[in-house]
């Protein structure tokens, strides 16, 4: 019964996370703040859901199946961003946010 409401848990996390993602993919203005919201976002959500499946496994005997492949989802992830930012930064593609210098300064 503990092992079912955890993974009920983790799913309802992970799910919670990869749609905020999806979302950020389809709303976020330009590609730097896209590029950001499935590599933290949707790496928890996928992370949480196969914990949760390693969770579930554990029943029948323990596999190593998920933890493998969430130790490569958290490696290659993070590396795929930043190449995907560094190709993004060669091709001087503009990004849509403010400078640090053009915020609106506040009244005294």
């Amino acid at each position: 019964m503990i092992i079912e409401i955890a993974v009920s848990a983790l799913l309802m996390v992970g799910s919670f996370f990869m749609l905020v993602g999806a979302i950020g993919l389809a709303r976020l203005p330009d590609f730097f703040m896209r590029l950001h919201a499935p590599t933290k976002a949707t790496t928890l959500g996928v992370g949480s859901m196969l914990l949760a499946s390693m969770l579930y496994s554990l029943q029948d005997g323990p596999s190593l199946h998920e933890l493998l492949i969430v130790l490569f989802l958290f490696l290659t992830a993070p590396v795929s961003a930043h190449l995907l930012a560094q190709a993004a930064l060669k091709l001087k593609l503009r990004s849509r946010a403010p400078m640090p210098g053009d915020f609106p300064r506040l009244p005294d």
